[in-house]
């Protein structure tokens, strides 16, 4: 079993609340989404694994089960062609949960017209595979937001 932890503090808010049909959907997958607090931040690694895709808006790390999280940075901010965000670590490299990822600011993402709500979404995975999903409720950074079977 994987268990998924915030990669950021703010709120839950579950993944049907995310103003994007992709996410919302759950066509990417399913998962949660957090409504992070407005400061600048980092997002940290929700599982210990390998960095296989990297952007400034988002990023995915798989464990060593295969299973892999997307955490995305906001809705519509690839837009944003990484104005606002800095990359901490490189695609291939090894992390740990807790480890941060990207430095950002959510209230710098909403002055750019974007939403900050960040998805945080279980790769390949089916519904029935996630149980105790967070999806409402005030959530640290590195607090469970589902486990993965």
């Amino acid at each position: 079993m994987t268990n998924v932890t915030s990669p950021l503090a703010g709120r839950a808010i579950g993944l049907t609340a995310v103003p994007d049909p992709v996410f919302s959907g759950a066509m990417v997958g399913p998962g949660t989404a957090i409504d992070p607090v407005r400061e600048s931040s980092e997002a940290v690694s929700p599982i210990d694994g390998i960095v296989v895709s990297l952007h400034p808006h988002a990023f995915v790390v798989v464990d060593d089960q295969g299973h892999g999280v997307l955490t995305h940075l906001g809705i519509d901010t690839v837009q944003l062609n990484g104005e606002g965000f800095e990359l901490l670590v490189n695609k291939g490299d090894t992390v740990t949960r807790g480890q941060s990822i990207v430095r950002w600011d959510p209230a710098g993402v909403e002055a750019a017209g974007k939403s900050p709500i960040c998805p945080v979404v279980a790769l390949e995975a089916t519904p029935d595979s996630l149980s105790d999903v967070m999806e409402t409720g005030d959530v640290k950074t590195g607090d469970t937001l589902f486990d993965w079977q």
